[in-house]
This record gives structure tokens, sequence and C-alpha cells, in this order.
């Protein structure tokens, strides 16, 4: 499907950008990958590692911004919606800065996308999007029912629209892995909550599964992808095993255990393999068989949250990943 297309990612030079572009490249040989983002001193820089590649394309830009957004988006086949104010602390203390990135600019992204006649749009979320106690979990929730509603106002231009949710990247910047090795220095530790779990998901599995969904989506879907949990106290150990560990409490905002799916979800859940798909309510679109394919419903008490999880990651599983992408580590 993405082979000789045109693709346009948002929020292009974060962490997920910089693994989606250059595995797409390899996989699928596209047309051109069109990176669109805000910051230039993060294009300037991801533009040396493709200076000799004609299919990558850097649009400096911003999601508020939708004239900008409309000139971007023209000949573009597909659309990874990756751009958010999304630090939990940040978002809280700067509220409205977060609301217009977020919801106004999910709206200006939707509209641009269905005037440009975009195919294809796939929105990541977040497991702060499900059960939200904090502003930017809130966001990304009216950002998700705003892309499943999308799916309505395409009309005769058949943009259609989903969204991929998952938790925890491993390794990416200001995540728990980076911090402590960067704590490791001084042999001491600092933990929210000794009792914290969170999923974990490599950037590897998360463009794959965006890959998946481009192929796999009708329209209006939520993809979460199953993934292992761990406790932070774990990841601590597994890290160094004698380091002093200070507890310094939940920061604002901050969940004890993520959540990607919640009860008041599961009427509307199906499981399959590797994922679990939540259908929207609207216009009787999760009873459509289209939609559901192969798919299992879940029972009617369902909870996927990473304190109860099947699947739980091993130290020795992450020592590997960790010494396997060493390098990575912070810098993604």
């Amino acid at each position: 499907m993405l082979k000789n297309s045109s693709i346009l990612i948002t929020g292009g030079t974060g962490s997920f950008g910089n693994f989606f572009v250059p595995l797409t490249l390899k996989k699928y040989n596209p047309k051109r990958i069109i990176i669109f983002s805000r910051d230039e001193m993060k294009q300037w820089e991801m533009a040396k590692k493709f200076k000799n590649d004609k299919r990558v394309r850097f649009f400096i830009g911003d999601v508020r911004d939708k004239n900008r957004l409309n000139r971007a988006l023209k000949n573009v086949d597909y659309v990874v919606h990756a751009a958010a104010t999304k630090i939990v602390p940040t978002a809280e203390y700067n509220p409205f800065e977060c609301i217009k990135t977020n919801i106004n600019g999910a709206v200006n992204v939707i509209d641009s996308s269905i005037d440009q006649g975009v195919k294809k749009v796939v929105a990541l979320s977040t497991d702060k999007a499900c059960n939200p106690v904090n502003l930017y979990g809130a966001t990304k929730l009216a950002s998700d029912k705003l892309f499943i509603a999308g799916n309505s106002y395409s009309g005769k231009n058949l943009t259609r629209f989903s969204i991929v949710r998952y938790g925890n990247v491993m390794g990416s910047r200001g995540s728990i892995i980076p911090l402590l090795l960067d704590q490791m220095v001084n042999n001491k530790f600092t933990l929210t909550d000794k009792r914290m779990t969170r999923f974990m998901i490599s950037l590897d599995e998360a463009v794959n599964f965006v890959w998946n969904t481009f192929t796999n989506m009708v329209g209006g879907e939520i993809y979460v992808k199953k993934i292992p949990s761990m406790k932070l106290l774990d990841i601590a150990k597994t890290i160094n095993k004698n380091a002093k560990i200070e507890i310094i409490g939940k920061r604002p905002g901050e969940k004890l255990h993520e959540q990607m799916i919640s009860s008041d979800d599961a009427e509307y859940t199906y499981e399959y393999k590797n994922y679990y798909k939540i259908l929207p309510a609207i216009h009787n679109w999760s009873k459509d068989p289209y939609r559901i394919k192969n798919g299992k419903k879940v029972r009617e008490d369902f909870l996927y949250s990473s304190d109860t999880n099947n699947e739980w990651m091993t130290t020795s599983n992450l020592k590997n990943w960790i010494k396997n992408n060493k390098d990575k580590i912070g810098k993604i």
C-alpha cells in the first residue's frame, strides 16, 4: 500500500518519526516522505541523515496553522499524525498551548486531509487518553473522538481516519530508561512510586503497528497493540540493582498504572492475535462485520491495564534490549 506513495508525518522530527522514516524508506520505497514539524533545528539535524535521499522532504510548519497544512498535504496519499504536546507536567502548567496543538491541531489535520483528498490518516494516541486524569490525556481523548468523527465528514473524498494507541516507548527522550541511565553516575535513582507499572513497547514495534494499521483499517477504529508490562522498580533494579532508590512521589497528573482499554470500552472492543480493536459507538460501526472481521468480542468486564496485564517483560529481556540499543537510548 505505501509503496511508491506520498507520505506526510506531522511532528516528524520526534522519536517516532526518526524511526518511521528510515524503516519505511527501506521497506516500502515510497515516492516521498514529508517531515512536517515546527522545530527548524531538529529538521536541520535530521536532514543530515538523509542528505542524499531525494525521497525525503522537510516542511517547516505547525499543525495549528491550517493554511500551511493545506500546502504541505497537496498530492499526499497517507498521513501519520504524530505531532503533540505530550509531556504531562508541561501540559498541566501550559493548558492553553496543549489544547491548541492537540485539539485544534487535530481539527486542522482532519479538515486539510479531507480538503486535499488524502486516502488514509493514522493518528498516534496514548494510554493516557483512556479514562484521562491529566490534561494531556483529556486532549488526546478529544483528538481521538475527532479523528473517529472525521470519517463521517469526509463525504465523497473518502478520506479514512483511524487511531493507534500504545504506552511507554522504551528509550525515548524523557522516558524512564534514559533517565535512570543518566542517574547511574551518582549510584542513586529517583522513582515516583514503587508500585508504578508501565506498558513497554519499542519504536520498531510501534512503526510496524502503524504499517499494519494502514493495511487493515476501514475507518474509525482504535488499534491497541498487545505489549508487556513492567514495574518501574524492576526497571531500576535491572539497570543497577545496587543503586539507592529515592521515592519522590507522583508528578502532577501522573497515573500509578497505565490503562489502554477501559471497562466502558469493552462493549465495543474485539480481540485479535496481536492487538485489540475498539470500534466506534456512533453509526452502529461497532457492529459492522467489515470492521469486526475475524475479531472476538471481549468479556463485559474486560480491562487492559498495565498492572493486571497477562504479559510481563522479564529483567533479562530488558537487559538484552538495553544492550542492543545502547547507542539509541535517550536520542530518539
